[in-house]
């Protein structure tokens, strides 16, 4: 690792703060949603990302590219008002609303991993240049069909909703393929996106 690459990683919060400000609480919260989520997904095959539990048809793959997507949607397209970044700007969305659960099944394990955390990297970097010039009241680029814009606030909190909730789909999936089980990663467990 580069000494750039090694202060970013060491700037990565493993979790939020105990007494930090609304943005540092914020971007802790994500990041350790962030963390548990890849600590769940990590170290799978095709087989394992595609494995299913009853009836759903929620797989990690899917998780990975749903996720994936919803880094750039709500930090980089909504955010700062940037067009979608490949794979999602050659989708027709109105034909295939859920293209990216879909498509997870016939891509290869390693790109899975790489387009999440190039989202993720993006992601941190939209965020950080933001909130060197701002502080989480600042409004999104976004603007809903009657002229509101979300704030960063609101744009974190929905992506932590967001993962909280795949975090528990990735809880169950991953037990049912080997075992894994636990609320934290290990200690010393660093994602792939540092």
């Amino acid at each position: 690792m580069t000494p750039d690459v090694e202060r970013v990683v060491a700037e990565i919060p493993l979790e939020p703060p105990l007494a930090g400000d609304e943005a540092d609480t914020l971007v802790g919260s994500l990041e350790r949603q962030r963390r548990t989520f890849a600590w769940k997904c990590e170290g799978l095959d095709e087989t394992g990302l595609s494995a299913r539990v009853a009836s759903s048809a929620v797989t990690l793959g899917g998780l990975l590219k749903h996720l994936a997507l919803v880094e750039d949607h709500y930090l980089s397209v909504r955010l700062l008002g940037r067009e979608p970044a490949p794979p999602w700007d050659a989708v027709d969305w109105d034909a295939e609303p859920d293209w990216e659960w879909s498509s997870a099944a016939g891509d290869p394990p390693e790109q899975l991993y790489t387009l999440w955390t190039e989202s993720v990297l993006r992601s941190r970097a939209n965020l950080r240049e933001v909130l060197a010039e701002s502080d989480a009241g600042r409004l999104a680029a976004f603007t809903t069909r009657d002229g509101r814009s979300p704030s960063v606030r609101r744009l974190l909190v929905d992506l932590i909703e967001e993962y909280a909730r795949h975090v528990g789909h990735a809880d169950l999936l991953r037990e049912s393929i080997d075992g894994r089980v636990g609320e934290d990663p290990p200690e010393g467990f660093r994602p792939r996106t540092t």
